[in-house]
């Protein structure tokens, strides 16, 4: 080996900052869970329901009748379901339920994959420093 050659760790840490700097030009984007979330709950009700819904980042895709009790179908992310079972009973007095299943994946809106970078690099930082 040559005095003036490079030695192992130096190419890896040039790879290392070579897939950095790409993949932030790369403009990546954070992807999350979506799922498809049916509640059965009465007729007087619904407005309640759908608000708490779109309260957490929900799209709603319909409302439909079945007899006394409305169904409405919506695309809610799986991070903010957390607690919905509660808080569905409590806005209905326990009078409506829910079922979801995983629909696909989407990308995190912006201002909320902005701060979840933020987040992440103060804790990088901190865990470095």
């Amino acid at each position: 080996m040559h005095p003036v050659d490079s030695n192992d760790i130096s190419f890896k840490i040039a790879g290392l900052q070579a897939f950095r700097q790409a993949f932030q030009q790369a403009d990546p984007q954070i992807l999350e869970p979506i799922y498809l979330v049916e509640v059965l709950c009465p007729d007087d009700l619904t407005g309640a329901v759908m608000g708490d819904l779109q309260s957490r980042r929900a799209i709603v895709e319909g409302i439909d009748n079945e007899g006394h009790f409305q169904k409405v179908t919506a695309k809610v992310p799986l991070a903010e379901m957390d607690g919905y079972s509660s808080s569905l009973r409590s806005i209905t007095q326990g009078r409506a339920k829910f079922k979801s299943r995983f629909r696909e994946y989407s990308p995190v809106p912006f201002e909320l994959q902005r701060k979840l970078i933020d987040e992440y690099s103060k804790t990088a930082k901190e865990e470095y420093a």
